[in-house]
């Protein structure tokens, strides 16, 4: 298994995606597969030079998101093509052909799994993430994820959000600042907090997390452009949208379900963030149907 060729490696950078990382991720997940040695039921069942295509079909109604990675899978373990049918972010129903995938067959069914599994799990955030955005999409405000990520899969998971319509917060620890309750009780209130951040990275922005309305005027005369309201009540966040009078951002947070949304987003607030999106979002059942077009082969999706 060599590297990610340099068209793809192209096409994954315009999806925000950094080619090293994307390639860690896949071997970490065929290793998973071959680590005890080959694929013994295919090598058993296919022979060595047969040569094929294979369908990529969601089974399900969803939002798309990972067909670059999924092909990088194929790439990777038997320099097979994949054709794309629709795009990222693209809404499709059941029985959509989403790609299809040339080469020879052992290849084929040897990296099955390992690529469904990105695009099913890829593409299960972006469709919960459109479920959210079509939520509020009579209001302004957006829908933002968190770090509440699967070790390793941060960015494609984040990537997969902005293909459903939502927006990302922080990738790291570093790019932004997020003051919460354990920082403020450390520091000793919102402002020694705020000042401190200030002091450490004066160009660093930063959101300070707030529990009460009063905490959330602490925080704008503080100089917060940002505010997360943590767990707060629907009148409670329409009167600290009232209170900051535009002074500051506000985003919703904590124990937000989806078919409130809409509600929560008519107070006003900016953002809501759901941590649901990553660390919850069901995946999207997507299958594999091959097709060997000498001999007419059709096979069920591998398990």
């Amino acid at each position: 298994m060599g590297e990610i060729s340099p068209q793809l490696a192209t096409k994954l950078r315009s999806c925000g995606l950094d080619p090293a990382e994307v390639l860690k991720g896949i071997q970490t997940a065929l290793a998973e597969d071959l680590a005890d040695g080959p694929d013994l039921t295919t090598e058993a069942t296919i022979p060595l030079l047969e040569l094929g295509t294979a369908d990529v079909v969601a089974r399900r109604p969803g939002v798309v998101a990972g067909l670059f990675v999924a092909g990088a899978v194929f790439e990777l373990v038997g320099d097979l093509t994949s054709q794309h049918h629709v795009s990222d972010g693209d809404q499709v129903r059941a029985g959509t052909v989403l790609m299809t995938v040339a080469g020879p067959l052992r290849a084929i069914l040897t990296a099955e799994r390992t690529a469904l599994n990105f695009l099913g799990h890829m593409s299960g955030i972006a469709t919960l993430t459109a479920q959210w955005v079509e939520a509020v999409a009579a209001t302004q405000a957006r829908i933002r994820d968190t770090r509440k990520t699967l070790p390793g899969l941060r960015a494609i998971e984040k990537y997969a959000v902005r293909c459903g319509g939502g927006v990302n917060h922080r990738m790291s620890l570093s790019d932004a600042a997020l003051i919460k309750d354990n920082h403020v009780a450390g520091a000793g209130s919102v402002t020694a907090a705020f000042d401190a951040v200030g002091k450490l990275a004066p160009d660093l922005p930063v959101e300070v997390e707030c529990d009460t309305l009063e905490q959330v005027d602490e925080a704008v005369a503080a100089g917060a452009d940002l505010i997360l309201l943590d767990n707060f009540s629907v009148a409670d966040m329409a009167k600290a949208v009232k209170q900051t009078h535009g002074l500051a951002k506000l985003e919703a947070s904590g124990g937000l379900r989806l078919e409130e949304a809409g509600t929560v987003a008519a107070t006003g607030v900016d953002y809501l963030a759901v941590g649901a999106l990553t660390h919850s979002a069901p995946v999207l059942d997507i299958g594999l149907d091959l097709v060997a077009a000498d001999r007419g082969i059709h096979r069920e999706p591998g398990r």
